[in-house]
């Protein structure tokens, strides 16, 4: 069994994604001992944002732009982002919402794994969604409060987005722990950070 680790708060130590995370992966680690893990710092090593460039080589529109054996560095680091989330059986992000959003290093690794042919096709009732076997587990920290009924609900579009995206192909029940208010002082940042850490213990085993 495989497990893909992805990371995209652009804090070291200090990051609530990144601790939670971290303890997610630990909780699987000791349910599977055999468990095979790959580790993804989209901060550490940002891929760069989507372009005809840097398109996998066996992505639809790299071909009828003739661009199908091109083995440049660029497409290859997508093509590997894409070949590690096919490959794993669980997949767990680090995913904090900047200005209202998902971080543009995130953005980035998710248009590289959504890939037609791939993870998702279109049929004759539209779009299909094709990873629907893996287990994803996401965890979303937030600076101030965005839950629902609260005066900024409206203005969530991280949680939101990654519900949208991963059921688009196929994921349509992602595992999502929430950790909110950490940048509301130190004592909600403990408890946020203390639920998110007890939500991750009590995680189906792998």
């Amino acid at each position: 069994m495989k497990l893909l680790h992805v990371d995209s708060s652009i804090l070291s130590a200090d990051s609530v994604s990144r601790t939670i995370g971290t303890a997610i992966v630990e909780r699987m680690r000791q349910a599977a001992p055999g468990l095979e893990v790959l580790s993804r710092d989209l901060a550490a090593e940002p891929l760069p944002h989507l372009s005809l460039a840097n398109l996998a080589s066996d992505h639809p529109i790299a071909a009828a732009h003739g661009f199908s054996q091109d083995v440049s560095a660029a497409r290859t680091a997508s093509q590997d982002a894409l070949q590690e989330f096919l490959d794993a059986d669980i997949v767990v992000i680090g995913a904090p919402m900047y200005n209202f959003t998902i971080s543009s290093q995130l953005k980035a690794w998710i248009d590289r794994i959504i890939a037609p042919g791939k993870t998702f096709r279109y049929g004759e009732k539209g779009p299909e969604g094709l990873a629907g076997e893996k287990r994803v587990i996401i965890v979303v920290t937030r600076g101030g409060f965005y839950g629902a009924g609260t005066p900024m609900a409206a203005a969530e579009h991280a949680e939101t987005y990654l519900r949208l995206v991963f059921g688009f192909i196929g994921v349509t029940n992602p595992e999502i722990i929430i950790a909110e208010g950490v940048q509301m002082g130190p004592g909600q940042r403990a408890v946020a950070l203390q639920g998110g850490l007890e939500a991750a213990a009590h995680l189906r085993a792998a």
